[in-house]
């Protein structure tokens, strides 16, 4: 449909807490087509409505099996550790050490306002804990162990 502005660190709607979506509307369902058509555009593998300066309860992840959608998702279970470098596309070029779950549940509901529960490891449950952040106005910068660094992508590894 349409690519999103992604609003970056600083802009004030990122530290905001997200309302949750009470009913599908067709204002919605663009709003979720944009988040994906956004999150591809940028070469990220999550985005949340605030990022795109739309204060909702609604995050979109592809670690790479496909899109998930998650309305007003919430994190029920989480277990073990993992360390490692996180990123954000709200934090251009910049990335740093962070400590999330290894592994997480979520429940939330699909595009049809249906319950779904999803478990993730590793990536993706990363992922979840990031992008669920957003929601809560909380940035990955707030949890980095150490300094943030500088990231380059080489763009002939596509």
């Amino acid at each position: 449909m349409a690519l999103r502005t992604i609003r970056t660190e600083g802009d004030p709607v990122l530290y905001k807490k997200s309302r949750p979506v009470e009913e599908m509307t067709q204002r919605i369902r663009e709003l979720i087509v944009d988040m994906l058509d956004t999150m591809y555009d940028a070469m990220g593998v999550g985005l949340a409505a605030p990022q795109v300066g739309i204060l909702k309860r609604i995050v979109t992840i592809d670690v790479g099996d496909g899109p998930i959608v998650l309305i007003n998702p919430e994190i029920v279970e989480a277990s073990g550790e993992q360390t490692g470098d996180e990123g954000c596309l709200s934090v251009p070029g910049m990335s740093g050490q962070v400590t999330r779950p290894n592994h997480v549940k979520v429940k939330a509901l699909d595009i049809h306002m249906q319950e779904v529960e999803y478990e993730g490891e590793e990536l993706l449950a990363r992922a979840f804990c990031h992008e669920i952040d957003h929601l809560d106005g909380k940035m990955y910068t707030d949890l980095v162990e150490g300094e943030l660094h500088r990231v380059t992508y080489d763009d002939d590894e596509e």
